[in-house]
């Protein structure tokens, strides 16, 4: 594998997860990781939501030498220059907004720039991708779409039905996104998407991050860089180019009891295991070619060997979220 440092272009993870501290800040660092959207909370009140922010807040004064938060695509030039990883929030499920719709913006002043609908089940504003049933975006979830558009917030569908991701893409005013997923026709699980799904995300002008979570990828674990490259192919042949990123799903620091709080959140006594087989209960080995921050530069390889441009590759890299930032960022 290529030397960490090989790669010195923007690099921006759509989707990361992790225990946070100095430790994985500085391998951030060292990989040359210019920005990361990180998830703030799964099943969260508004309240607790408030107490995560607190902590980036403390985490932001602490390691302001690293790492800094980024509202605008321009922070994350700033960050790039002065050799720091940008930092954007997200959440994974709507339960942080409750059923107040005030509370989009609230979040979105306090650096909020993505939101998923849902996340596996059925919420109050569309179905996941785990229900029997998709009934679509919701009364509610159409409201929150046009609040979304209207403050700058991106609505994400990663763990959406495929009527509601639909639903949202035709609702929504402005491009929408799927920040960690990959091709359904690829490898066969709930949360990744249809060939006609990704066709749609991409006419409508929005973004697929594709996802090294192993429960995502062919041949799990062992699922070689060439495969991740050959999938990614596939996925530019129907979306095109600029329609691509990376959202790793990338989990760092985390036990086992994090896994069932992800999954289970407070709605189930029992061990919901996410990705339908109870030996998929912890957290999966991660592929050899991508363990964390420190290992991007291997993508980046990856895909120049398997024939892509190099131009192509900035731009899966990191140049497609960055101009996807500029445009979604702002209000309307």
């Amino acid at each position: 594998m290529p030397d960490a440092k090989s790669y010195d272009g923007f690099i921006i993870d759509g989707a990361q997860y992790a225990k946070w501290d100095r430790a994985i800040f500085e391998e951030m660092r060292n990989g040359g990781v210019t920005c990361v959207n990180v998830t703030l909370v799964y099943w969260e009140s508004a309240r607790e939501t408030l107490s995560e922010i607190g902590k980036w807040n403390r985490l932001f004064e602490q390691n302001g030498d690293l790492i800094m938060q980024a509202r605008t695509a321009d922070d994350v030039r700033l960050a790039k220059s002065l050799n720091k990883t940008a930092i954007t929030f997200a959440f994974q499920h709507c339960s942080p907004i409750e059923e107040d719709i005030d509370l989009v913006e609230i979040m979105y002043t306090l650096g909020v720039r993505f939101m998923q609908l849902t996340y596996n089940n059925q919420s109050v504003c569309a179905a996941g991708c785990y229900e029997n049933e998709d009934s679509g975006v919701t009364r509610f979830g159409r409201q929150v779409i046009k609040e979304m558009n209207r403050v700058g917030m991106v609505v994400d569908m990663s763990h959406s039905g495929e009527k509601s991701t639909f639903d949202a893409i035709e609702i929504s005013e402005r491009p929408i996104t799927v920040t960690h997923a990959n091709l359904e026709s690829w490898h066969p699980a709930l949360r990744n998407k249809s060939d006609e799904l990704i066709k749609a995300l991409a006419e409508s002008g929005g973004m697929l991050g594709f996802s090294m979570y192993p429960f995502h990828l062919k041949n799990g674990p062992q699922c070689s860089l060439n495969e991740f490259c050959e999938m990614i192919a596939k996925a530019v042949d129907i979306m095109g180019i600029d329609r691509v990123g990376i959202g790793s799903d990338l989990v760092q620091g985390h036990g086992n009891e994090v896994v069932e709080w992800m999954r289970n959140g407070r709605w189930s006594k029992e061990m919901d295991f996410g990705e339908g087989s109870s030996s998929n209960a912890g957290w999966p080995e991660p592929v050899s070619w991508f363990r964390g921050n420190s290992d991007f530069a291997n993508i980046a390889t990856g895909l120049k060997n398997f024939g892509f441009k190099a131009e192509d590759v900035e731009k899966i890299m990191g140049l497609n979220w960055l101009q996807f930032f500029e445009s979604s960022f702002t209000a309307k």
